[in-house]
């Protein structure tokens, strides 16, 4: 049995899918919808690009985490995809980005890892988590976007 966590979100947005991904997928905009993200910093000089790195300070469950994303993926309005390697709960991020029937965009926000060590004991807790932080990430996206931002 895996102890892997593998959260998977995601919300439609009123907006056109290139507007979305280049709001979301920009690491500038990260501390004004993602309520855990403290602070973002560049180590590797934008644009945003195949391995481009970013150091991320957030607070979760309680914690300060600071850690190095590494862009694994990127093609734009359609896949973004990031991992770190470092601490005890490595993780791979992605962004997902497609058409909506109504004429918006559908976003997906999945965020999986094998943790180690405790956090591999609450695996479970961390989970559920981060499902309620990526929904609650998601809809502060789309209010964001659809009141023009």
């Amino acid at each position: 049995m895996s102890s892997g966590v593998d959260v998977e979100c995601a919300v439609t947005i009123d907006r056109a899918r290139d507007e979305v991904a280049a709001f979301a997928s920009d690491p500038d905009n990260a501390t004004r919808w993602y309520e855990n993200i403290r602070s973002v910093e560049w180590e590797t000089p934008p644009p945003l690009r195949v391995g481009s790195r970013l150091a991320f300070v957030a607070s979760f469950l309680g914690r300060r985490l600071a850690y190095t994303y590494e862009v694994r993926e990127l093609d734009p309005s359609r896949r973004f995809v990031m991992s770190t390697a470092q601490g005890p709960f490595p993780m791979e991020t992605t962004y997902l980005w497609e058409d909506s029937p109504d004429g918006g965009t559908r976003m997906t926000l999945r965020n999986r890892g094998e943790p180690s060590g405790f956090s591999k004991v609450a695996a479970p807790l961390m989970a559920a988590a981060m499902r309620r932080a990526n929904n609650k990430d998601l809809a502060a996206l789309k209010e964001l976007l659809e009141a023009g931002a």
